[in-house]
């Protein structure tokens, strides 16, 4: 296996989207929206007063 040079050093380019990265970016986004539903309940309840008593 030889060495590039320089020249095709310059010359290589990286891939596209793989399957693994728009996994990756959706699964992010689920637990983003997760995250805010739990929030937003979180804060309903709150201000409703119906909130569990811990015991």
């Amino acid at each position: 296996m030889r060495e590039l040079q320089t020249e095709e050093l310059k010359s290589i380019q990286g891939g596209a989207i793989t399957a693994t990265l728009l996994s990756a970016v959706v699964k992010g986004l689920d637990i983003f929206l997760e995250a805010g539903r739990c929030v937003g309940t979180a804060i309903r309840r709150l201000m409703s007063k119906n909130v569990c008593v811990i015991s």
